[in-house]
């Protein structure tokens, strides 16, 4: 064991990003590792789960070996084996808690089921901010968007979530209509900065009252019926629209955060999940923050979309506070975080 330091080992294969991560005790993140698979479901306009899951397969043993020569480990320093059970596809999940419970079992250590939302969850605590403090968290990607409060690691209160689409899906859905080639966010967040956000007037569901809920339904509607009258053609007018659509659902998001923090009285809050890449996004919650005296923490673009990192960092958290799962736990694709 290289320094004497005992390492957990994470897998994480809830879609179609296959990883592998090795984490201290401590929360040190020591070797991560990501294959991805979009330009493999680009062709398909969207993630096709037979192909994930047989790239997986193909990905899983050599990300593990890599890990671990990276570090300079050898598998039997590791001191227990994690993976994400859920929510994600569940012929991909299958992959990667397969394989953590086969190592487990050939080890003789223990294994942990984490769940993908509370990885994402605390990864904002990752790359030395830890350890995890009580915060208000704001989690949004393609198929969440949850505002949390986290009392210590493994104690956390849901305050509010999507009545309909996420606001991660709201941004796809919107690029779909527009055009723009998979995966649609970051594109759609590429050509917003030459855009102008008043070009249209789009819904601010929810914004009225003091619910914590979101809705983002309304908006991906509001521009599907403005296209018939869009020249989208004009590069000057795709960007005003992308610009308009993403100051929508981005002033939506850090209203109800900073709503959420008062609300229950904390000073730090955290933003984590693949939307919190977008750059508009990042850009207004700094200064929002700012202005309201709030601390900010933002994961690290790395460790926004789907990573190993963060479930072993999650995983270490309940290791440490004494938690495993058995052996024959199994996968839910709805694995709530509460």
């Amino acid at each position: 064991m290289p320094g004497g330091v005992p390492v957990l080992l994470a897998l994480e294969s809830s879609c179609d990003e296959t990883a592998a991560a090795l984490c201290s005790l401590d929360g040190r993140i020591l070797a991560a590792q990501v294959a991805s698979q979009a330009t493999i479901h680009r062709q398909y306009g969207g993630v096709v789960p037979e192909v994930a899951s047989r790239n997986h397969v193909l990905h899983i043993r050599s990300l593990v070996e890599s890990v671990l020569s990276e570090a300079g480990y050898g598998l039997s320093d590791v001191v227990a084996f994690a993976a994400t059970a859920g929510p994600g596809l569940v012929s991909s999940l299958l992959i990667g808690t397969s394989m953590a419970k086969a190592l487990a079992v050939a080890e003789g250590k223990p294994y942990l089921a984490i769940n993908h939302m509370e990885g994402h969850l605390l990864s904002p605590f990752l790359d030395g901010q830890g350890p995890v403090r009580r915060s208000v968290a704001l989690i949004v990607s393609g198929g969440h968007t949850l505002l949390v409060r986290i009392h210590e690691p493994g104690r956390y209160e849901i305050l509010g979530r999507t009545r309909d689409d996420a606001a991660g899906e709201a941004f796809d859905k919107v690029a779909k209509m527009l055009g723009l080639p998979y995966p649609g966010g970051p594109e759609l967040d590429r050509l917003a900065r030459m855009g102008d956000p008043t070009y249209l007037a789009l819904p601010r569901s929810f914004m009225v009252r003091d619910s914590l809920e979101f809705s983002f339904s309304g908006l991906k509607t509001a521009v599907l019926y403005e296209l018939p009258r869009l020249d989208l053609t004009k590069a000057e007018v795709l960007a005003d629209v992308c610009a308009s659509a993403q100051a929508a659902i981005v002033e939506v998001l850090v209203e109800k955060l900073v709503r959420a923090a008062r609300h229950c009285h904390e000073t730090l809050v955290t933003v984590s999940g693949g939307v919190s890449c977008n750059s508009g996004l990042r850009v207004a919650l700094t200064e929002r923050c700012r202005a309201e005296g709030l601390e900010l923490l933002l994961a690290e673009p790395e460790l926004c979309t789907d990573n190993a990192a963060m479930i072993a960092f999650a995983a270490v958290q309940r290791f440490n506070a004494g938690f495993t799962s058995p052996m024959d736990s199994e996968v839910n694709p709805n694995l709530a975080l509460v």
